[in-house]
């Protein structure tokens, strides 16, 4: 069988976690989505602001599932604002930044489209143009890149 260059790509699988170190985030469980073209990040209290004659956005992220206890404050130039429709079919109008992305002992620039993922099973989608060319993706496995290091809460023994 002949060896192809796209044989020699490491893997992904269907969720990884990931840092955005631009953002100040060290982990976020993101879904690899070869069906999604462009990524999206959940992002709350988003709003505009013009810096050094540029529009900026700042916004809070909150990377753990289904939790708002842990909240990161991250401002970032605007790219563009592009129309980007949901799962649902839905529409809409999102700003766009660029940042890095860390996964894998790679780091390397995406575009982020920022949204609220309230209904979303994910905090991150990671659309195929982020990773096209560089990973492969196996949708039968997760966490090619490990898990993070929890924390062990200790249980109280009350008698």
């Amino acid at each position: 069988m002949k060896k192809t260059a796209s044989s020699e790509l490491p893997i992904l699988g269907w969720r990884e976690w990931v840092a955005l170190p631009d953002l100040g985030v060290s982990t976020v469980k993101a879904k690899v989505d070869t069906g999604a073209r462009s990524s999206s990040l959940h992002v709350v209290g988003l709003e505009e602001f013009e810096k050094e004659g540029s529009i900026w956005v700042r916004f809070r992220i909150h990377p753990r599932q289904r939790s708002s206890e842990v909240s990161v404050s991250a401002e970032a130039p605007v790219l563009e604002r592009r129309s980007v429709r949901s799962s649902s079919g839905k529409a809409s109008v999102r700003p766009v930044i660029i940042t890095h992305i860390s996964l894998l002992n790679v780091t390397w620039p995406i575009e982020l489209t920022l949204s609220r993922r309230d209904e979303m099973g994910f905090r991150m989608l990671l659309g195929r143009e982020a990773f096209r060319g560089q990973f492969l993706v196996d949708a039968s496995n997760s966490y090619y890149g490990g898990k993070p290091v929890r924390k062990k809460v200790k249980k109280s023994n009350s008698k």
